[in-house]
């Protein structure tokens, strides 16, 4: 059984006082709208990144409230550059299930938390300690990579039950007493750790306050933890985009299927293949086509190549891609950077 080290968390609740995190604009609240809204725009997001969004939401959707309240499509075109959009449209989901079965207030528990989507449990864990002093674990990548380290836990994260323990440890370790004060302040220590001291590599170990506890450190391996044998392959994929523009400059776009890379956001047709686009034009449209830039659109495990090819005046002809489209249309530029983009249509729409 892996030796827990004793006080770990009276010593991340001190350095975090001094030396965490204190001034980001989702801390020092207990409102559990704005802690939910940062805790899910942070995943897998950079917070300088987050920062702009954040502040951009709450002026538009300053509750949950308003949130429920607004089209989706509003939603999605608030977020559009963040990326996952899957959370965005669980956002707007959770926000209105919140208002419709819960009164317009998020539950206190783990288990009522992670029972709403786009909650997992480490999210759950972090809301509760936040704005309610549950004593809850996180188990985010960051935080993972710390404790593993510290406890010097060697089992394959790959296989479930050592992913059950180690969030039995990460239980284990959590503050006592007065946890309305130190729950917070523990859970952002060990996110301030993960992100700006035990880094992926070169950890700044002589700058942590855990590190005279910490196995890794000790061993000489940092780099060696966590342990996840099994991992996603990257691929690359080629999308050809037909920017079709009338002769008002309008453009069609057609809303993507419910699943799927940019699921439920406006794109150009999509085309896998240079010939598969001109078929879907007539000859004169097609052969006066022209091929913008190719770019590589890089998602978590798959490349885009992305060749966009702009079709001017070819908004009268008859297209079976545009007619199977459940939700499309022409739109003027200005509209269409109302809507739920991508972030490299968005640009390319943004050129035009």
């Amino acid at each position: 059984m892996t030796q827990l080290p004793v006080e770990i968390a009276a010593q991340v609740v001190r350095w975090q006082a001094g030396h965490g995190r204190n001034h980001l604009p989702w801390q020092n609240t207990r409102d559990a709208y704005r802690v939910w809204l940062s805790e899910i725009m942070l995943q897998q997001t950079q917070v300088a990144t987050v920062l702009e969004y954040y502040a951009r939401f709450l002026a538009r959707f300053p509750d949950v409230v308003q949130l429920a309240a607004a089209p989706q499509d509003e939603v999605l075109a608030l977020w559009s550059g963040l990326g996952y959009y899957s959370r965005a449209r669980n956002l707007h989901r959770c926000a209105q299930i919140v208002v419709q079965q819960h009164g317009g207030r998020f539950p206190r528990t783990v288990p009522e938390l992670a029972a709403l989507p786009g909650i997992g449990r480490s999210t759950a864990g972090a809301i509760a300690a936040f704005c309610f002093g549950e004593r809850a674990a996180i188990l985010d990548a960051n935080v993972r990579r710390v404790l593993t380290r510290v406890l010097g836990f060697r089992a394959d994260l790959a296989e479930a039950k050592n992913e059950r323990e180690l969030w039995r440890l990460a239980e284990a370790l959590l503050p006592k007493g007065d946890l309305h004060a130190a729950m917070p302040r523990y859970t952002q220590g060990l996110m301030d750790l993960g992100a700006g001291i035990c880094l992926p590599r070169n950890p700044s170990c002589m700058l942590c306050p855990l590190q005279n506890v910490c196995v890794a450190r000790r061993d000489g391996n940092p780099q060696d933890y966590p342990v996840r044998t099994r991992k996603l392959k990257r691929s690359a994929q080629a999308w050809w985009l037909l920017l079709r523009q009338d002769g008002a400059g309008r453009l069609w776009l057609e809303r993507r299927p419910s699943a799927g890379i940019w699921a439920g956001l406006y794109c150009p047709p999509v085309y896998a293949s240079r010939a598969e686009l001109d078929a879907a034009l007539p000859p004169p449209a097609a052969g006066a086509a022209e091929d913008l830039p190719p770019f590589i659109h890089v998602l978590t495990h798959r490349d885009l190549h992305l060749h966009p090819v702009l079709a001017r005046g070819a908004g009268a002809a008859a297209d079976p891609h545009c007619a199977e489209a459940q939700q499309a249309g022409w739109f003027m530029p200005a509209q269409c950077l109302e809507l739920g983009l991508p972030a490299p249509v968005r640009r390319l729409i943004d050129a035009l």
